[in-house]
């Protein structure tokens, strides 16, 4: 066989072991799956050892040492092997001739690995040898890549296949080299360390547009079903073809834009962005985009994309041009300073158009609206009116923006006119508030006890509150104490702050206003008087033009009793309803009533209106007696027969 043939010359040279345990196989061999593989193989021996029972062989599969119980791939003592191995091994060998090689058949790619041959001499001479063969199944054949393809460069692709198997001689044949520029191909046979290996190689100059295409090697053995093919994506490195950028752009200031680049090449390049000689992004990809957030003026101009992969540099710019609204206002930082002083406020800006300036006060215009990039506004003798937030406003088509500053106004403290002592249930409450900046200090001053009274005094009930520049003190005194001359209470009221301090008499609140109420009362209640009796002669008069004579109305309304009691009941209703409110107006009205009416009660005008008045008196007192006399007998008549009535005023 052709294995023995290639063992005999390398038996020739081997130098005289006869003292070791030696053996000669193939450190890597290879296989192509549901094929067969030969592993050579050659051992030997002391030569001192007898031979009593022959020379008998195993072969392990994974490691050599038998007591971790390897699977045995064959042996020759008995038939129990590894279920994997089993049919599958054969000892082509004549281990009396030291040759020991094997043979696999239909081997999968669970059959890779290391294989380890032990001679069994007999009795203690049983040796593994610890050299092995590594098996390599394969499922596709092997294709050679250079680990660079250039294009516009020769290019060799070599594909591989074994022949190891003495039972079958592969072929090898080249796919998809169709669109392959004047492709080439050579084949070689290779028989290396006692294996054997096919091979073909491709020839041809690769094209960037070669880059990812695909080629394939196929291996077949005749007279059999065994095909196998590998195919490869062609790695193609060329320079870069082609960089391309947005076109020129206008953008808002503020606003984002992304500037997109893509660049031809193999490998993907290094893209950086450029503006100017300033780069401000770089990344290894087929493309890159540069995002810019909140564009400023400064952000305007020449944007370039640069492609470098090593292999080739390409570039192409754009121009990026910023339409921009009034940057924000610069102005004064906040100031605090004192009442009756003047400043200016300086504000500046930038923008395009030129931006107009508007100053703002706590939301409301001051000062002149300013069509410039610079605006002062002058403010003069400053009062506390004067503190607040001011503004200033940049505005142009494209935009507005603005910027803040906070004038603090200090100034001395003011006493508030809610500053009084009132009289609680508990004695005097005197309260004291004033406003100032710094916000004032307030204590309080008792004259008749020569002690002041503030925070650290415990001896009184003394509360004190600030709100903002407002402060508040409040203190309770048991009893009224001593009172001056105008009768008010005798506590006095200090505040201070840094720039002064003043002190206040308060006066007893309660006692003014009882005073007045007395005073307000007694004007009300005149007034409410007089209207009334304005109101009952007005009333009176228009009776008089509806009615006409009251004689003749009176005995012509005699004639239908019945509806003159109506009309008149109402009338009386009415006017005993506004009696009533009138009742409400208190003492002074009800004796001015009295002395208006006579001993028994009666109405008693006086004047060119008397004879008015008594008939519309009259005329809301009727009440009809049913047809009695006065003292409650028979009913009365009158000359002519007929039932009279008593008018009678209530």
């Amino acid at each position: 066989m052709w294995c023995l043939e290639l063992l005999l010359p390398l038996l020739l040279i081997i130098k005289d072991v006869s003292g070791q345990w030696n053996v000669w196989i193939p450190r890597d061999i290879s296989a192509m799956t549901n094929s067969c593989v030969v592993i050579p193989c050659t051992f030997m021996y002391p030569s001192g050892i007898r031979l009593h029972y022959g020379i008998h062989g195993i072969w392990y599969f994974g490691q050599p040492y038998p007591q971790l119980f390897p699977p045995v791939v064959f042996k020759t003592r008995t038939d129990i092997v590894h279920e994997s191995y089993q049919g599958r091994t054969k000892l082509i060998g004549d281990l009396h001739q030291r040759n020991c090689t094997l043979l696999i058949s239909n081997i999968g790619t669970e059959h890779s690995g290391r294989y380890y041959f032990r001679a069994d001499l007999g009795g203690a001479n049983i040796y593994t040898y610890p050299d092995f063969s590594e098996l390599k199944v394969l499922d596709q054949p092997n294709i050679d890549i250079p680990e660079e393809i250039v294009a516009d460069e020769n290019l060799e692709l070599t594909c591989y296949a074994p022949d190891n198997c003495p039972e079958n001689s592969p072929e090898i044949q080249w796919m998809y080299t169709d669109y392959l520029p004047e492709p080439e191909y050579t084949s070689d046979y290779v028989a290396e360390s006692n294996t054997a290996v096919l091979s073909s190689t491709l020839t041809f100059t690769p094209r960037p547009m070669h880059n990812g295409q695909l080629l394939g090697c196929r291996v077949s053995y005749p007279n059999t079903t065994l095909v196998y093919e590998r195919l490869i994506s062609l790695d193609v490195k060329y320079a870069p073809r082609s960089v391309w950028v947005n076109v020129s752009a206008e953008v808002m200031e503020g606003s984002s834009v992304t500037l997109h680049c893509e660049v031809d090449s193999n490998p993907p390049p290094r893209i950086s962005w450029l503006f100017g000689d300033q780069e401000q992004l770089w990344d290894t990809a087929s493309n890159a985009s540069l995002s810019l957030e909140d564009l400023t003026p400064s952000q305007e101009g020449i944007y370039t994309c640069v492609g470098d992969n090593g292999y080739g540099v390409m570039n192409t710019s754009m121009y990026l041009a910023v339409l921009y609204p009034p940057s924000e206002p610069v102005v004064n930082g906040s100031l605090t300073i004192l009442e009756g002083s003047s400043i200016s406020l300086q504000c500046s800006t930038q923008g395009n158009p030129t931006p107009t300036l508007t100053w703002l006060k706590d939301g409301e215009l001051v000062g002149t609206i300013t069509a410039a990039e610079v605006s002062v506004l002058e403010l003069l003798k400053l009062t506390p009116q004067g503190d607040g937030q001011y503004r200033c406003l940049a505005e142009n088509e494209h935009g507005r923006a603005s910027s803040s500053l906070n004038i603090t106004v200090e100034y001395a403290p003011v006493l508030l006119d809610e500053s009084k002592c009132t009289v609680v249930r508990e004695g005097v409450q005197c309260v004291c508030m004033a406003t100032g900046n710094p916000a004032p200090i307030i204590e309080f001053y008792l004259p008749d006890k020569n002690i002041t009274v503030n925070d650290t005094d415990g001896r009184y009930n003394y509360y004190t509150h600030t709100d903002g520049h407002t402060s508040t003190g409040m203190i309770k005194l048991r009893e009224k104490g001593e009172r001056l001359g105008n009768g008010a209470v005798n506590v006095h009221c200090s505040i201070s702050n840094t720039y002064g301090s003043e002190s206040f008499h308060l006066e007893l609140q309660q006692e003014k206003k009882y005073m007045m109420a007395v005073i307000v009362g007694t004007i009300g209640g005149v007034a409410v008087i007089a209207f009334i009796i304005a109101a009952v002669r007005y009333v009176g008069h228009n009776n008089k033009k509806e009615n006409g004579n009251p004689g003749q109305d009176l005995v012509s309304k005699l004639e239908n009793p019945a509806l003159y009691y109506s009309t008149v009941k109402k009338d009386k209703q009415c006017l005993r309803k506004k009696v009533l409110k009138t009742e409400l107006l208190g003492s002074k009205f009800n004796s001015i009533l009295e002395e208006s009416t006579g001993e028994d009660g009666d109405y008693q005008p006086v004047g060119s209106m008397a004879d008015l008045e008594r008939q519309e008196l009259n005329y809301a007192a009727l009440e009809f007696l049913g047809g009695r006399s006065r003292d409650g007998g028979t009913s009365g008549r009158g000359d002519d027969g007929s039932d009279y009535t008593e008018i009678k005023a209530k």
